[in-house]
């Protein structure tokens, strides 16, 4: 089979073929509905779709950011993509894990130095079924109501220890973090009366369903379920509002365990495979 770069007479079926594959689709998805195609936006992607009759998708956005979703394409697939990709700078490869793996191995990016790089379990809630924990004396607030420098640290501490981004790298990727939630008002802070205690975030986000991510909780306040409370607070926000499911992806035991107890059941597995800024521009 070959690739031909799609149009936008293309996208309704491109819709419905992501939706049916949604775990690993939510980043496909949101940068369609956000930034288009062809568009001059960082994010704003070109899409190759696999011509046959097994439909397939490949995407890459102007950052530099390739996105996968082509459940039947082979290595001669993936192979014949290399003129859509090579001498661009590249940030990273996302998603379902055996197609980015059997993607990075036949291109041989496998090799690139990577600040983020492994497969990580899919969880999915329709959120009628969405169990509420405790949530005594703790409140959610909009992720511009809490002190700025706070957060930002937080996100710091995060791309220590959940992106691997590289120290030098972190402090500037955190800020530009944080301004994009603000603009999009995708986070929120839970306080414990006025003390800021824990963060939940939408990555991704269409009308009906949302992508949870960037978690958080500092050490110290670790092991008492505030990862928990603050990701369902934020998804009762959500379902109040119209949202009907969530999907993410988990990045610890721990942290499947925190989703498990609030209702979210295992589905897939997805692969955020992130380049060392050494290699390519950083990515938040």
């Amino acid at each position: 089979m070959s690739w031909r770069e799609v149009t936008e007479s293309d996208l309704g079926w491109i819709e419905v073929f992501l939706r049916d594959h949604l775990q690993s689709s939510m980043f496909f998805l949101s940068s369609l509905a956000d930034h288009g195609l062809g568009g001059a936006e960082p994010r704003a992607l070109r899409v190759w779709a696999l011509e046959g009759d097994q439909p397939g998708l490949f995407a890459l956005s102007n950052e530099g950011g390739i996105l996968l979703q082509a459940p039947d394409a082979q290595a001669a697939d993936w192979a014949a993509t290399a003129p859509f990709w090579q001498g661009r700078p590249l940030v990273g490869c996302l998603g379902e894990s055996t197609q980015v793996a059997a993607f990075l191995a036949v291109s041989g990016l496998d090799q690139r130095p990577m600040s983020l790089n492994g497969a990580e379990p899919g969880y999915r809630l329709a959120l009628t079924a969405l169990r509420l924990p405790a949530c005594d004396g703790l409140t959610l607030i909009p992720l511009s109501e809490a002190p700025r420098s706070l957060i930002e640290s937080w996100r710091v501490d995060y791309h220590r220890t959940v992106m691997g981004t590289p120290e030098h790298a972190r402090a500037a990727a955190a800020q530009n973090d944080i301004a994009g939630y603000l603009a999009r008002d995708s986070h929120r802070v839970v306080m414990r009366g006025d003390v800021p205690v824990a963060m939940s975030g939408f990555n991704a986000t269409l009308p009906d369903v949302v992508q949870i991510g960037g978690v958080y909780t500092p050490p110290e306040l670790r092991g008492q379920g505030l990862a928990r409370r603050s990701v369902a607070l934020h998804l009762a926000e959500a379902r109040d509002r119209g949202v009907t499911h969530s999907v993410l992806f988990a990045a610890s035991p721990q942290a499947a365990r925190a989703y498990e107890a609030i209702g979210f059941e295992r589905n897939g597995s997805f692969s955020m495979m992130m380049f060392h800024s050494e290699e390519s521009p950083a990515n938040g």
